[in-house]
């Protein structure tokens, strides 16, 4: 089998991120709440910090119906799985994505982050045991210096939770709009 060449570095452009969107997606990202009639929606991301605006846009269009709190809430913690999903699975490595899916629903939105999960997981023995994830006890610290994510989820979010599944994880929460269970009300 050839080796394949070394790609060279090549030079670093700007490009307007709604380029990287299909037209035929582009209402996803406006901000508009006329643009926010949808019962699920779904896009796929790529493996770059770079693309948290667009994830941002995202995130703020879906919730574009409801008040700024509500918006603010979402986003922050749409934004915070977003993260983990680059920082902690193979989701970050070139060539790879992540997917954001929003279920609208009478009194809140779900909002499930679908990332490409861990390939070493399969090299570990007991691979087949489901691992759930549980937010860090300490988390919520204002002086720690990371582990915050899962614990602002568990805190600000009306429930939440993951499929076990280390190889293609699934990470969920759930967001009433009255923000019923949520510490938010209590901050």
């Amino acid at each position: 089998m050839p080796s394949l060449a070394r790609m060279p570095v090549l030079p670093e452009v700007t490009l307007p991120l709604n380029e990287l969107v299909h037209p035929y997606q582009r209402h996803y990202f406006t901000c508009h709440a006329d643009d926010a009639a949808y019962r699920i929606r779904r896009y796929d991301f790529g493996p770059s910090g770079r693309f948290l605006p667009l994830v941002r846009a995202y995130l703020n269009t879906l919730t574009a119906h409801r008040d700024a709190e509500f918006r603010y809430l979402f986003t922050l913690l749409g934004t915070e799985l977003a993260t983990n999903a680059l920082k902690h699975s193979d989701s970050g490595l070139p060539g790879n994505t992540y997917s954001l899916l929003a279920e609208r629903h009478r009194d809140g939105i779900t909002l499930t982050c679908r990332d490409d999960g861990d390939r070493a997981f399969w090299r570990s023995p007991g691979r087949h045991e489901r691992r759930y994830l549980a937010p860090d006890p300490g988390g919520l610290d204002p002086e720690s210096d990371a582990g915050r994510g899962l614990a602002m989820v568990d805190a600000l979010s009306t429930r939440w939770g993951d499929d076990g599944r280390a190889d293609y994880r699934k990470v969920w929460f759930f967001l009433a709009y009255d923000l019923r269970d949520s510490a938010w009300n209590h901050l």
